[in-house]
């Protein structure tokens, strides 16, 4: 059986993390952050974890992480 091809978008956003669930960035601190308060981009800055219903998809994008 040949080897599965992981997704190349999915693998770039997304990492497995040590309880077996997977984190992702936040969006929208890109551009425009001059009208954004710092503490809104620094929370941002912060990794979350993929949510419950998505990562059944997200482990099927990724399948040897």
């Amino acid at each position: 059986m040949p080897k599965m091809k992981s997704v190349s978008g999915a693998a770039k956003r997304f990492k497995r993390n040590a309880a077996g669930g997977y984190k992702r960035k936040q969006s929208h601190l890109r551009h425009i952050l001059t009208k954004k308060s710092s503490k809104r981009k620094r929370q941002l800055g912060e990794k979350l974890d993929v949510h419950a219903h998505d990562v059944q998809l997200v482990r099927r994008m990724l399948p040897y992480s």
